[in-house]
């Protein structure tokens, strides 16, 4: 459900904004400065929904249009072979993702949800209120890419740009031209079509290229952040499995869990995965020190099935099971409580007492402990050992982690944090720009894509401009209705569920 603290605020925020805008309106003193001053700054108001236009950015774009006339024509001809591609993609995409959430809607299997290729984002719903701020920016940058696409291939092809804009809608930011219809017009379809697949073009590229940068980031802050050494701490969550004086604090150095190397914050997830499959590891220990259960109590069986021997419910004593040295032909079992740091401190790993050397003083020793739970020893130089005992998922999400590692106590530790997450938003919305523009949709892109592939395909198949207006207006009838089914499912998926 869409938490209605968020609800409240935004549509607090607009009646504010539309019952200002009606009382200045309807004022006899102020009426006439007040539409004169919007006239002036060129903005709209309507319900939900505010608009910027202005003219100061067109010599901008006279500029670059005429930047390598050449190199412009080879850049928007290939934006038009991708613009046609992507229309038939997108409609394939769509299908496909309609299939995705109908398959969600009838199964329980939590899976299902996260194979959506696409899926539609509410703030404060599936899209986290921390992060609200790299999706607006991200959002609107994308946005002004995409017509800045538009403005210089329409400007390039003597249509004339009368402004670019910026809007609000609901809590939606956006940006838009305003080309001059007439020698729209006027212009071939081909020449259309650069112009109206340019914007889709630009999201692809920018998208690229936030990819490209999101991979390249280690080599780019090489000079400053190291990568490759372990999972640096940013966050810890306060009364965790990792939060407390022995835990992981933020600005530790993961190196390690038990046997398993961490250079990074995939090998953090990865060796809790591996670590939660296998069985329980096991330490070589002196067989001298070992305490038998009998100095705490005889051992006893858990409800699943398993052994304990500790009934001083000490939080510092774990019991241990080991085959005793003088039976290790019957593969007898001994059980023994032990303060458990001072057990696995310092000691090997082994799965079996040939592990230890087989003439060897020391037993391997294996926490015994119920199903699904594990022991882990979290390394963390120089600081000791943190030591887990749980659901290795829940020391996962225990903590955040980056892969980057300052050289200098002066840099923070969110800086490489701040820059990846922003690409990433990147790299989703200005894909997502390209893929739902490319829909031949009503209102969209995609809508004068596709009259103009139209126009300049069917002229002489179908003569007659009435029944090719025909045939468009049903495919993107159809378009229209595929896009709607997908955003009114993803909704209902998103909010109601």
């Amino acid at each position: 459900m869409i938490p209605v603290s968020l609800l409240v605020f935004v549509m607090a925020g607009w009646c504010a904004v539309y019952l200002a805008d009606t009382l200045l309106r309807s004022s006899a003193t102020y009426r006439i400065n007040y539409e004169s001053w919007l006239a002036s700054r060129g903005l709209m108001l309507s319900p939900f929904h505010v608009r910027w236009q202005t003219t100061m950015f067109n010599r901008l774009f006279a500029y670059c249009a005429r930047i390598n006339p050449r190199a412009l024509y080879l850049w928007f001809s290939s934006g038009l072979v991708f613009g046609v591609a992507a229309m038939l993609g997108s409609v394939v995409l769509l299908v496909k993702t309609l299939q995705q959430t109908y398959a969600q809607m009838t199964t329980d299997n939590p899976r299902i949800g996260g194979q959506q290729t696409l899926q539609v984002v509410v703030p404060g719903v599936n899209l986290p209120t921390s992060q609200l701020a790299y999706f607006f920016i991200a959002l609107l940058l994308s946005g002004i890419i995409h017509e800045l696409g538009h403005a210089v291939a329409a400007l390039r092809e003597s249509v004339r740009v009368n402004g670019f804009g910026m809007f609000v809608f609901v809590v939606y930011p956006g940006a838009f031209v305003d080309l001059f219809t007439t020698h729209l017009n006027l212009i071939s379809p081909a020449q259309q079509l650069r112009i109206f697949c340019a914007g889709v073009w630009h999201n692809f590229v920018l998208c690229v290229a936030a990819l490209a940068l999101l991979f390249l980031l280690p080599v780019l802050l090489f000079p400053v952040y190291a990568t490759g050494v372990g999972a640096m701490v940013t966050e810890v969550v306060q009364g965790s499995a990792a939060d407390g004086p022995r835990g992981l604090s933020v600005g530790d150095l993961v190196t390690q869990l038990e046997d398993c190397p961490v250079r990074g914050a995939e090998d953090w997830a990865g060796c809790l995965s591996q670590l939660s499959r296998v069985p329980q590891t096991g330490y070589c220990v002196p067989a001298a020190g070992l305490q038998p259960s009998w100095a705490h109590g005889r051992p006893f069986k858990r409800l699943d099935g398993t052994m304990d021997c500790c009934s001083n419910n000490s939080l510092t004593d774990l019991c241990f099971s080991y085959i005793k040295p003088q039976g290790r032909n019957s593969r007898e079992r001994e059980f023994a409580c032990m303060p458990v740091r001072k057990m696995v401190t310092g000691t090997a790993t082994c799965r079996s007492d040939n592990d230890c050397g087989v003439n060897s003083a020391s037993v391997c020793v294996t926490p015994s402990l119920e199903n699904q739970t594990r022991f882990i020893r979290v390394a963390h130089p120089p600081s000791p050992h943190m030591l887990f005992v749980g659901f290795p998922p829940h020391l996962q999400y225990a903590v955040s982690l980056t892969n980057f590692v300052p050289r200098f106590g002066f840099l923070h530790l969110d800086l490489p944090v701040f820059m990846e997450t922003f690409l990433k938003y990147v790299v989703s919305l200005s894909g997502a720009l390209a893929v739902v523009n490319s829909v031949p949709c009503f209102a969209l892109d995609g809508q004068w894509m596709l009259n103009a592939l139209l126009e300049a395909t069917l002229v002489t198949v179908v003569t007659d401009r009435q029944k090719r207006e025909l045939i468009g207006f049903f495919l993107l009838l159809a378009g229209s209705a595929l896009l709607a089914a997908n955003v009114a499912l993803g909704l209902w998926m998103v909010t109601a569920r």
